[in-house]
């Protein structure tokens, strides 16, 4: 998925399901101590609106 997005209303029934799949195959992954690539050479930003959210 190369898409930006501000709300999941931004996405499709379909991309929910493959981004939750995806979420399910990377936590597994990391139960068993599996390094993944996948945001390897990206930028995450992560952005609280409240301080108790950090």
């Amino acid at each position: 998925m190369s898409k930006h997005f501000l709300s999941i209303a931004d996405l499709t029934k379909q991309e929910i399901e493959e981004l939750l799949d995806l979420a399910i195959e990377l936590k597994a992954k990391q139960k068993k101590h599996q390094p993944h690539r996948l945001l390897e050479g990206q930028t995450l930003a992560m952005v609280f609106q409240k301080p108790s959210a950090r």
